[in-house]
């Protein structure tokens, strides 16, 4: 049991830094102020919808980080 739990808290893990890795960053400096006019024209509907996804994954596996962290400790040999 010991053994599962610690290989699924690697899994996930593994998956909540790549899913984090793929979010884009809040700020992007000069091209985001550049590029801000053409978004507010064009709309950003694909990122919006992409980054959305990517949040959304990020919370369910960080939810799931954490209840495995406290099973390990709980089912601990």
């Amino acid at each position: 049991m010991h053994a599962l739990i610690v290989t699924l808290l690697v899994i996930v893990s593994i998956g909540l830094i790549i899913v984090v890795l793929l979010q884009s960053g809040k700020s992007a400096g000069l091209s985001g102020a550049i590029s801000g006019g053409a978004e507010s024209l064009f709309g950003k509907q694909k990122a919006r919808g992409i980054d959305l996804i990517l949040h959304r994954i990020t919370i369910v596996l960080s939810v799931l980080f954490f209840l495995l962290a406290l099973a390990v400790t709980y089912f601990k040999i």
